[in-house]
């Protein structure tokens, strides 16, 4: 922080210009090309889950491993935008493109896609929307997950299942949400910085920064 004179001689520190939290047109439209194109994989991620989680069966509820595949819009969109309410935007969007091409929980996916959105966006916010470094991300990734867990153990056929299968699918699914969620969007992000896609946004300046001190 540099410091200012001041009449007497002394010096003053220049006050940080506080952060501008209103949306941009550029951002709307980045985070619903986020969300669009994350719920036509939403979408192909549900036509894979009876297959995979089949190839998890042996151990039960460890099929929780797969709800990253739903989590990530919102954490990548709050990383990208770094604003409020980006998170929750972006998996609201992928939540609807998923559920308007067909997916076999219909309506539901929007109900889930609302809370899984406030998962991350929660997180994010618990940091002024100031820190979204790997630690950050994971974190976000986390709530998502720990959101989706909480909705699966309690509103669906999950909660006839005993409690042994209810903690182990809870723990697997905030596993999934802290890595595919979290650390696959964080590498997203350092990923589409380096190409110069996010050079509009401080997220893209910050990783360029990063890597170039890196080097």
């Amino acid at each position: 922080m540099h410091a200012t004179p001041t009449i007497l001689g002394a010096t003053t520190a220049t006050p940080r210009s506080p952060r501008n939290f209103r949306w941009r047109v550029v951002d709307i439209v980045v985070a619903s090309v986020i969300g669009v194109a994350s719920g036509v994989i939403f979408w192909a991620w549900g036509l894979a889950w009876s297959p995979l989680s089949g190839i998890l069966a042996f151990t039960p509820g460890l099929e929780g491993l797969l709800a990253g595949g739903w989590l990530f819009a919102g954490v990548l969109g709050g990383l990208v935008i770094r604003k409020p309410g980006a998170a929750l935007y972006t998996e609201v969007i992928a939540a609807v493109v998923s559920m308007l091409i067909g997916t076999q929980w219909g309506f539901s996916t929007l109900i889930w896609g609302v809370v899984e959105g406030l998962g991350a966006e929660i997180i994010l916010a618990l940091f002024f929307y100031a820190n979204f470094r790997l630690g950050v991300a994971l974190l976000a990734g986390a709530g998502a997950g720990v959101a989706v867990g909480l909705l699966d153990t309690t509103f669906t056929s999950y909660v006839a299942l005993d409690f042994g299968y209810k903690v182990v699918y809870f723990v697997s699914a905030v596993v999934s949400g802290t890595v595919l969620a979290g650390f696959l969007s964080w590498l997203a992000v350092r990923g589409l910085a380096r190409t110069g896609a996010l050079s509009r946004f401080a997220s893209g300046r910050d990783a360029r920064v990063v890597d170039i001190a890196a080097r």
